[in-house]
């Protein structure tokens, strides 16, 4: 509810300037016609990855990540990397953040092992591996308006360079840093109980399970065709809700589509508009300058981060767009603001969400020494990403 309290705000913040004329009423509809779809296709994507979930999709992919490392603590931790980018890639790194990141904590538990690797693998991945696809982070979709609305295959042809780097850098660093942790063996053997876990779930709905699986594997390719994310997303909510209609009523509740993120969004993209009107814009240039070059690649890319890490990624973005201007200005900002978050809590809503997971899974960490290892990884991913960013 705090959510959903901010965002009633921020609507109310910027109605009043819609009616006190410092938001002109064409800039509103310009506004609305934009950020409408991307806000359909976040609702729509929510309720097919709870649905996916709570068909037993996820547990069952983690199950058998289980038999695959074959008792090998490093190979099933690979597997739960893979396993978190292309969840983040595929789906938005909101959905690793709600999603993945109970099942891999879970996961560690049943087998014996320290949760706290596959945690922060998890985290780091669901924000750094958001670069690649428009659907992988909100503001990629934001970004395809200033980028001409080119199809998926052209954005991910730019940000690939980038991508890879921003998805190796956190992978080797949980590798290095949990070395000892992830050097040894696990039991394949199936028990009862380990760390108060049960160690499986009730079997799933195997009808549910199919049509699950069914529906993401003509959703994966639906995302990247061009066609307007929205609508294959939507497709796939509507086929699972009449799936659960036919099985499992009483999963279909309200709470699946995401109210509070969508109110909050809403209301931040109206504010944001106004202060564009009220002379954000030109304190961006300022603070963004001008040029393509290596150094003012890096200063938008360090622009972005420190702004998603002083505020949030996503106001961080929509306060630069406009001042970055080239494609090449744009996926530098993109790298700040999706890559950089990994040093304040509050740098991006994934982070929050998957502290609030571990809390419930009574899962600590320190917060410093997650701002610590992220001020080193920031500028080891962000700097060269930047300068791969002008590569056409």
């Amino acid at each position: 509810m705090p959510l959903a309290a901010v965002g009633a705000v921020l609507l109310v913040l910027g109605g009043a300037a819609a009616a006190a004329g410092i938001l002109p009423w064409p800039a509103v509809g310009a506004l609305a016609d934009r950020i409408v779809p991307i806000l359909a296709f976040v609702a729509a994507i929510t309720v097919v990855t709870e649905l996916l979930n709570a068909a037993g999709l996820f547990e069952w992919m983690a199950s058998h990540f289980r038999r695959w490392g074959r008792g090998r603590t490093l190979v099933l931790w690979a597997l739960v990397a893979v396993l978190s980018l292309a969840a983040t890639v595929f789906l938005s790194l909101d959905t690793t953040a709600v999603l993945l990141t109970p099942i891999v904590v879970l996961l560690a538990r049943r087998c014996g092992l320290p949760p706290l690797p596959f945690a922060l693998t998890a985290v780091w991945l669901a924000n750094t591996g958001s670069l690649l696809l428009p659907v992988s982070n909100l503001t990629n979709l934001l970004a395809l308006h200033s980028l001409g609305n080119v199809p998926p295959s052209a954005f991910a042809a730019r940000m690939a360079l980038p991508a890879l780097w921003c998805a190796l850098v956190p992978v080797a660093a949980v590798a290095v840093l949990f070395r000892r942790e992830l050097r040894g063996r696990y039991s394949t053997v199936r028990t009862s109980r380990v760390h108060g876990q049960p160690e499986a779930p009730a079997p799933p709905d195997p009808v549910l399970l199919g049509v699950g699986a069914s529906v993401l594997a003509g959703l994966l390719p639906a995302l990247v065709s061009g066609v307007p994310v929205w609508i294959p997303s939507t497709v796939a909510a509507a086929v699972l809700v009449l799936a659960f209609a036919a099985r499992r009523r009483a999963v279909l509740r309200w709470a699946l589509v995401p109210w509070q993120l969508l109110l909050f969004a809403a209301g931040l993209f109206a504010v944001m508009e106004a202060l564009q009107h009220l002379g954000a814009r030109e304190l961006a240039a300022g603070l963004l300058g001008s040029g393509s070059g290596p150094i003012d690649l890096i200063r938008v890319s360090a622009a972005g981060a420190a702004g998603a890490n002083v505020v949030n990624n996503l106001p961080a973005y929509l306060a630069f767009e406009n001042a970055a201007g080239s494609p090449a200005r744009l996926a530098a900002l993109l790298i700040g603001v999706n890559a950089g978050p990994l040093i304040t809590p509050w740098a991006s809503l994934a982070t929050l969400i998957w502290h609030e997971q571990l809390r419930r899974l009574g899962v600590a960490i320190s917060w410093w020494g997650y701002a610590a290892a992220g001020l080193v990884l920031v500028p080891v991913m962000v700097i060269p990403a930047a300068l791969l960013a002008a590569i056409p």
